[in-house]
């Protein structure tokens, strides 16, 4: 039974250009992430998901150099990009990953694949109820639901985000969600705005340099003796790309 994780990367993200490289404690950000996923005990491979354009030449060149897999497909249609990584490095089950979450939680992705295994199901995550901080989402799915997926699905949201056609359609897939208690999906930790990546380059100053596999029980942890680190980027909401394309799908006539 083999895991693959497929990290989704590109360097033209609209609202924070280059956010993957930026550095942080010395490090591009992308490499961070893919450091903590290394830590998961239940993944086979990694393979990083770019896209062929050429300002992404440079997130494969950081692949080169820290020995990740790197498939580089559609930029847009990030649904066939992972299709097609995912014939090119087959694996039974997927984990999906995108490169916006350098607070990623190892324990958490091996958590995830656990019930995902467990239950025999099609389909899990820990993203359909928010549970955690939002950028620890982790979503698991079966290569036969990621063709299924690929085959059928027409909305550009759909295209853009891979798991939404599963999603959308939960009469033809089995489902599972990973829940977790107390409830800290009030929490933000992904990367989309410049307030988002000054505080996790905040929570890496104060954490990575005594303990470079800190967990999410340190960052709360620091947040609790540090609250004015939430104010930083507590103002922006969860899923706002999500969003942004499900309003583009009714403009081109979807329902």
């Amino acid at each position: 039974m083999k895991v693959n994780v497929i990290l989704q990367a590109r360097f033209s993200s609209t609202r924070l250009p280059g956010k993957v490289l930026k550095n942080i404690v010395n490090k591009p950000m992308l490499a961070l992430q893919i450091e903590r996923i290394r830590a998961a005990k239940l993944i086979d491979n990694i393979i990083v998901a770019t896209s062929t354009k050429q300002d992404d030449d440079a997130i494969a060149n950081l692949c080169e150099k820290l020995n990740v897999t790197c498939f580089r497909g559609n930029l847009n249609d990030v649904l066939d990009r992972f299709y097609c990584a995912a014939q090119q490095f087959p694996s039974n089950h997927i984990v999906r990953l995108t490169g916006d979450c350098p607070l990623i939680e190892a324990s958490i992705i091996d958590q995830v694949i656990t019930l995902h295994l467990n239950k025999g199901v099609d389909y899990t995550s820990n993203c359909l109820i928010p549970c955690l901080p939002d950028g620890l989402d982790v979503e698991v799915f079966t290569l036969n639901a990621l063709q299924q997926s690929w085959q059928q699905a027409t909305k550009p949201s759909e295209r853009e985000h891979v798991t939404q056609y599963i999603i959308n359609n939960n009469d033809k897939f089995t489902i599972a969600s990973y829940q977790y208690s107390p409830n800290l999906s009030k929490h933000r930790w992904t990367v989309d705005e410049a307030n988002d990546f000054e505080f996790v380059d905040k929570i890496y100053q104060c954490l990575y340099p005594n303990k470079p596999n800190f967990t999410m029980e340190d960052v709360l942890s620091l947040l609790k003796q540090q609250p004015d680190l939430v104010k930083i980027n507590n103002e922006f909401s969860r899923n706002q790309g999500l969003a942004s394309s499900k309003a583009f799908d009714k403009e081109q006539g979807f329902e």
